[in-house]
Order: structure tokens, then C-alpha cells, then sequence
């Protein structure tokens, strides 16, 4: 889940690996990290490569489409379109994850290793780390409310949804913040005086450094996924019981099934994202506890399944705004809108739209809960 993880945690499974670790330093702001690693058959440049420009490609699409959700949720004010509060914060989280990923290119392509200092580790850890728990906590937060604007039945009590979303979107931004502090506080510059190779890796108190380690990718594994994907699952079939029960117009099969098939979708992309990476990183802890037996296979076939795994947990970056804003007609009929209220005030055509503006009741079901 963590900056940490993704740039550091193979790397510390190879010192793990190792026949001896010393740890010294001549200066203040260093450790010098001495290892012998496991003999590799796996060709980590031909990965490490391939990977940054996967990473280059979810940055470029994932930045076009997120600054576009932003984009129209600000030119809100001028369009009438009432914007959902957790959809613009889901945009700015994950914008802010992808802005992160040139620092972790620049990283990947020195096979992991970490030429830039101490400080930019620490922010770029803290920023990506933030963000990346908001985005997953922000998922969570609109299924509940989906469910609980459609449950709650219309506009009742719509003023203080709003005070509550806003609190909420606080929360989680705080939340996040507290989450990601440990790990950023422990962040150090590491290396090796055979090598000189420099990463940026989560150095915990020597003392308990096993308990450390283990606390921080339980609460990785807990916070990212095993608490959010039943909160998602649950609440998304609930919302889907209830639109299929009260949907009576002559377009209610057809809305059913829209309906239905998106709220699979949000279940199952949540999922295909998450799952794969978590899995990893719980095979990751059961090695460290030696639970599994240890071999070089398994060395490497962490190493690259920890590095494939978190890319692609990050496409969850680009498909976000696709899945929860422009798959929506009405989401499409407000870029549009917006387009021509920022190019075209002084024609006609602001006008056209205005009198022509397509009722909610032309909308699937999932785009009518109020927001």
C-alpha cells in the first residue's frame, strides 16, 4: 500500500535473505546497509523498464482524466450541475497519487535506488501514501452514501447531507494523514558501502523492528482492503436490492439492469485492482515469519510480483474517473455543458442548452441518487 512498500520492500526482503546485516554510518542522516542477496534468473532491468513505461502510461491517462473531473466539478458554479463532494476528492486524491509516479520512475529505472535525498523520500512517501489511502477511503464512503441517499429516500434532510459529507471528507483527509506519519517519520536514506547504491527505505527502531515492520503491513492490509472491500460489496448489493424493489416505471427493467451492471462494476474493478497486490504482500509477511520455507524461486518471485502488482493496483487511478463520472450520461452531457459556457457565453448556444436541458428522469437510476 505504501511508498514504502513500493520502492523498499523487495529490497528489504533481500537484506532479510541476507547471511549478515551491519548497520553504520559516518554521517547524521544516513545508515549504511551492508547484504548478500539471493543469486537472481530473473531479469530485473528488462522488469524494472517495462514497468516505467506502464507507469509513464497510467501518469499520462490518468492525469487527463482526473484534472478533467476536477476541471468540471469547479466550472460547477456556472453550469448549475451540482457536483458530488467524495467524486471531487476521489479526483484530487488520485491525481495527487499519479503526480508522485515520475519520482518513483526516476527511482525504478536505478533498479529502486534513491539518488535524490532524504527529504524528497519523505515527502514523496507522505504525499503518495496520503492520497492513495483517501482514494480507497473515498470509494468507501460513496458506496455508503449511494446507499443511504436512495434508502433515505430523496431530498429529506438534504442540507445536512451536505454539512455531513463535507465533515466526512475532513475525516478521511486526516485519517489518511495519521495512517501515513509512522512510516514517513522512519523514512531514511540507506546504503551500501560495497555498492554505494542509495534507496529510501522505513528504518524502524532497532529494538522492536520486527514488530514495526509487521504492524505497518498489517494496517497496509487491513486499511486497504480487507476493511473497504466488504463495506464496497456490502453496500453496493444493498443499494442493488433496493433500486430492483422500487424501481416500478415502464423503463424500470431497463434501468435495473443498467443499474446493476454498474454496481457489479464497482465491486468488481475495486477487487481486481486490490486483490492481486494484497495478496502479495500478505505472502510477503508469511515469508518474513518463515511461515513459508524460504528459497531463491521465492525471493524473485516476490521481488517481481510485489513491483507488477502494485502498477497495476494503480490503474485503479485512471478507471476511477471513467467508472464513477464519465460513464454517466449526465456526467457527459455536463462536459459538453461546460465547454460551452466557458467557449461559447457570448452565442446562442448557452442559451440552446439551457432551454434544452435533458431531465433526470432520462438518467439510469445510479445517476439520479441525489448528491
Amino acid at each position: 500500500m505504501s511508498a514504502a512498500d513500493f520502492a523498499a520492500a523487495m529490497d528489504y526482503m533481500e537484506s532479510m535473505n541476507s547471511s549478515e546485516l551491519n548497520l553504520s554510518c559516518s554521517s547524521s542522516d544516513c545508515i549504511i546497509l551492508e547484504s548478500l542477496s539471493c543469486p537472481s534468473s530473473l531479469n530485473k532491468s528488462a522488469l524494472l523498464y517495462t514497468l516505467a513505461i506502464v507507469y509513464i502510461f497510467i501518469f499520462v491517462m490518468g492525469l487527463l482524466a482526473n484534472s478533467m473531473v476536477i476541471w468540471l466539478n469547479l466550472q460547477a458554479k456556472n453550469t448549475g450541475y451540482e457536483t458530488h463532494l467524495y467524486i471531487f476528492n476521489l479526483a484530487i486524491a488520485d491525481l495527487c497519487v499519479l503526480l508522485t509516479l515520475p519520482v518513483w520512475v526516476v527511482s525504478l529505472v536505478q533498479h529502486n535506488q534513491w539518488p535524490m535525498g532524504e527529504m524528497t523520500c519523505k515527502i514523496t512517501h507522505l504525499v503518495f501514501s496520503i492520497n492513495l489511502y483517501s482514494s480507497i477511503f473515498f470509494l468507501t464512503c460513496m458506496s455508503v452514501d449511494r446507499y443511504l441517499s436512495v434508502s433515505l429516500n430523496g431530498n429529506a434532510g438534504l442540507r445536512r447531507r451536505k454539512i455531513i459529507r463535507r465533515l466526512v471528507c475532513v475525516l478521511v483527509w486526516l485519517v489518511a494523514f495519521a495512517v501515513s506519519l509512522p512510516d514517513t517519520y522512519y523514512l531514511k536514506t540507506v546504503s551500501s558501502p560495497v555498492t554505494n547504491e542509495t534507496y529510501c527505505r522505513s528504518m524502524y527502531p532497532e529494538e522492536h523492528f520486527k514488530e514495526w515492520l509487521l504492524g505497518m503491513e498489517i494496517v497496509s492490509i487491513l486499511l486497504g482492503f480487507i476493511i473497504p472491500f466488504p463495506i464496497i460489496a456490502v453496500f453496493y448489493c444493498l443499494l442493488a436490492w433496493t433500486l430492483s424493489s422500487s424501481s416500478s416505471s415502464s423503463s424500470g427493467d431497463q434501468e435495473r439492469r443498467i443499474s446493476g451492471r454498474l454496481i457489479v462494476s464497482y465491486v468488481v474493478v475495486f477487487m481486481v485492482c486490490w486483490l492481486p497486490y494484497h495478496a502479495m504482500v500478505i505472502l510477503d509477511v508469511m515469508s518474513f515469519l518463515q511461515l513459508l520455507p524460504f528459497s531463491c524461486f521465492l525471493d524473485n518471485f516476490l521481488y517481481a510480483a510485489l513491483h507488477i502488482t502494485q502498477c497495476y493496483s494503480l490503474l485503479h487511478c485512471c478507471i476511477n474517473p471513467i467508472l464513477y463520472s464519465f460513464i454517466h450520461r449526465n456526467y457527459r452531457y455536463e462536459i459538453m455543458k461546460a465547454f460551452i459556457f466557458r467557449y461559447s457565453s457570448k452565442t446562442g448556444l448557452t442559451k440552446l442548452i439551457e432551454s434544452s436541458k435533458v431531465s433526470e428522469a432520462e438518467y439510469s437510476v445510479v445517476d439520479q441518487i441525489p448528491k
